[in-house]
């Protein structure tokens, strides 16, 4: 699953984020050769990795509806995989002077704190997707709850992978064997990643249970995120519903932009609104009380 994130995809970025994390971490990452611009070589700009071989929880359908390598695990292994996944994030947080080794990550968005920066970022973001689709009245009522229940304490800024879940990562025995997908990257609170790891997986448990399909309600808890998080890195997460609100949000904004990219390909109708586009939006307005 690939997110939309930005009006600019930023190839060459995006091969210096896996190089510098190659260089900086123990995190497994495959090789990342070279990187062309050269749209005539091939008919678009690339970059070429070394292959790597695992295995991946499915997301069609999803590891938790059953009849999956995940779902079919002991529970020792899906544990076994959780704490591994979260020990990633761990890794990449506790790579030191993040701004000084991303640079190209730090953007030109206003804010005096990481996280105002990154919310910033992510409202140019809603903009830019909702230019076609029209607005949506939701995503911005959850703008403004964030606003109206911005942490009170904000964690120093950390190199966030972004997409953090176990869909970007190949498997070996239930450890990681490569993170992939680094389109998100972005420098901000350690919660941001915590907290999209936890809800990409709610996401899949709401489904699930609307399609009655059996579900993994024991695994990637937020909870059990945080206490292993703080385990593993010494950082106490704050504000963890916050940012599962935040992540929520997210996830409404990929579904306005691909909503809108089905339409243009014609394969579903123009919406009255944005809002029909938001498939999460029974879920982002329990969070809020909408």
């Amino acid at each position: 699953m690939t997110y939309p994130c930005s009006r600019l995809y930023d190839l060459p970025g995006q091969f210096l984020t896996i190089k510098t994390v190659a260089s900086l971490t123990d995190v497994p990452v495959p090789s990342a050769w070279w990187c062309e611009s050269d749209a005539s070589v091939i008919g678009s700009p690339f970059f070429v990795m070394g292959r790597v071989d695992g295995e991946v929880p499915p997301d069609i359908p999803p590891y938790n509806f059953g009849d999956s390598w995940v779902f079919n695990a002991t529970s020792e292994e899906q544990n076994r995989l959780q704490e591994s996944s979260v020990s990633v994030l761990a890794r990449l947080h506790a790579i030191s002077d993040p701004e000084k080794h991303f640079s190209h990550l730090v953007g030109e968005f206003p804010g005096d704190t990481a996280l105002r920066r990154h919310f910033a970022n992510r409202q140019h973001w809603y903009e830019w997707a909702a230019r076609d689709s029209g607005r949506s009245q939701l995503l911005e009522k959850v703008f403004a709850w964030l606003e109206e229940h911005w942490p009170a304490h904000e964690s120093p800024a950390v190199f966030c992978w972004g997409d953090s879940r176990i869909g970007n990562v190949m498997y070996r025995e239930f450890e990681p064997s490569a993170v992939l997908d680094w389109e998100m990257a972005a420098l901000g609170p350690p919660e941001t990643d915590l907290a999209w790891m936890g809800y990409l997986h709610q996401m899949f448990e709401d489904m699930a249970v609307t399609y009655g399909f059996p579900h993994m309600p024991h695994f990637l808890r937020m909870e059990d995120l945080a206490t292993t998080y703080e385990r593993l890195s010494g950082h106490t997460p704050r504000d963890v519903e916050w940012y599962g609100v935040y992540a929520a949000l997210a996830l409404g904004i990929v579904y306005l932009r691909t909503g809108m990219r089905s339409v243009h390909f014609g394969e579903r109708e123009a919406p009255a609104n944005g809002d029909e586009l938001v498939m999460n939006a029974a879920a982002l307005s329990a969070l809020i009380g909408a």
